[in-house]
């Protein structure tokens, strides 16, 4: 079993913003598997379903994004998962344009305050990840003003496309191809 964390904040006020997008892309999985993502328990919003002949759980952690990690930690220690092999958290990433993404399997918190809770709460930072582009801050602009921000119209676009490529990416990194996936797409985040 595999569990695909998508990272954002919870609230309508954050829909659809650039800190949403690990949110987005676990919706896009979603429909496209028919997975409901109804259930509320381990502080996230969960579904249970198969993609691709593989069992896997979506969550998103409704714990605002900084405390990701206890629901994380929670999910892995309940479903007795080992991170470090099922374990793919999907979320965004400013050093990337929007429309491009870049897969790791492992790697430090690289200032994203989501991934360093989670890499505290399970004790590892060797899980697999799917950084989505939402763009650099333009100069005087505070941070957090930014990527909690909605993206504009020609950026959306490209984000959409972005999602397509993550899910494909998602399928790959389940089937022990993470290798092909970041050779497929981190060639294209350049």
């Amino acid at each position: 079993m595999f569990l695909i964390v998508g990272l954002g904040n919870p609230t309508k006020q954050y829909e659809k913003t650039r800190h949403n997008i690990g949110f987005d892309v676990m919706d896009a999985l979603a429909d496209k598997y028919n997975i409901s993502i109804s259930e509320n328990k381990h502080k996230a919003l969960c579904g249970k379903g198969v993609i691709e002949g593989m069992k896997v759980v979506l969550a998103k952690p409704q714990t605002y994004m900084n405390l990701s990690g206890e629901s994380v930690a929670e999910l892995v220690n309940y479903y007795k998962l080992d991170p470090e092999s099922e374990l793919i958290v999907v979320f965004d990433d400013i050093s990337l344009e929007p429309g491009n993404i870049r897969i790791r399997k492992k790697g430090s918190a690289g200032g994203h305050n989501g991934i360093k809770n989670i890499i505290a709460m399970t004790g590892t930072q060797n899980f697999m990840r799917i950084k989505v582009g939402v763009g650099e801050k333009p100069k005087g602009w505070d941070l957090a003003d930014y990527v909690l921000g909605h993206f504009s119209t020609e950026d959306r676009a490209k984000v959409e496309e972005a999602i397509g490529h993550a899910m494909d990416a998602a399928v790959l990194m389940m089937q022990g191809e993470v290798d092909k996936a970041m050779n497929d797409y981190n060639s294209k985040s350049k």
